[in-house]
């Protein structure tokens, strides 16, 4: 279960962000005041377009960013008082892989197992689970940077799953991948979904989203337009598709604004 009580994150602009930004502004919203609940056993989908919040809020529930103010549960931890007990729950992957390039895809899954305190007979158990659900036999013994794109975020994915998390944080895990990368993420959300998991994903994907979905939540300029059930969301359409919706409710809002 993951609880997200009136979230707000601010940043602090420095000279060159706010001349960039043609801005006089000394402090940028991010998140404004946001509130959610993602269930176990189900998938829940965070939208919006770029620059909406998705990833701010993502890395604030993975105890990356913390928030300016607001309430985040994780599994029934506090995860802004206690985020490392927070993280021990989490497993969070995004487009960007940041892995030890010198490292064998076997000695980087059993290092980051270690630090989780997983028993070598669990290790065991998750890696022949994992490297069959993603394919990786073939090249768990060599070196990270010889491998492919597609091959490094499948090292990812076994580095976030390893130590069983009840949480599951994806942050556009999909993003820039080729067709069969993607299919095997799509497959360990299902796997997870299956386990009685909770799982948070975004996408600019809405085929992923029509797939995988439960619940969701649109989120624009640091406010949240929508959150309910993705049946519901269909019911309520009044566009022709899932993305005319999804591009009817953002461009809606800027006219408010």
């Amino acid at each position: 279960m993951i609880k997200v009580e009136n979230l707000y994150k601010e940043f602090e602009l420095s000279k060159q962000q706010r001349k960039e930004l043609a801005t006089e502004e000394k402090i940028a919203v991010a998140v404004k005041s946001i509130s959610f609940e993602c269930k176990p056993g189900k998938v829940f989908s965070l939208l919006g377009p770029n620059g909406a919040g998705k990833t701010t809020t993502l890395r604030m529930i993975s105890t990356i960013f913390a928030p300016t103010k607001g309430n985040i549960t994780i599994d029934g931890i506090d995860a802004v008082k206690e985020p490392q007990e927070a993280r021990k729950k989490i497993g969070f992957l995004t487009g960007s892989t940041g892995l030890y390039f010198r490292l064998t895809p076997n000695e980087l899954i059993d290092y980051f197992a270690g630090l989780y305190n997983v028993s070598k007979v669990d290790l065991e158990k998750r890696k022949a689970h994992l490297y069959d659900l993603l394919n990786m036999h073939d090249f768990q013994n060599k070196r990270i940077g010889k491998l492919s794109t597609g091959m490094k975020q499948k090292v990812s994915i076994c580095r976030t799953m390893i130590h069983n998390p009840e949480v599951v944080v994806f942050d556009e895990p999909t993003s820039g991948l080729d067709v069969i990368t993607a299919e095997n993420i799509i497959k360990l959300i299902k796997d997870c979904k299956e386990q009685g998991k909770t799982v948070i994903f975004s996408s600019h994907i809405m085929s992923e989203v029509d797939l995988l979905c439960d619940d969701m939540a649109i989120i624009h300029k640091g406010q949240l337009l929508y959150n309910d059930s993705m049946e519901n969301f269909r019911k309520s359409m009044k566009a022709e598709n899932l993305t005319a919706e999804f591009i009817r409710i953002v461009n809606e809002s800027n006219n408010i604004s």
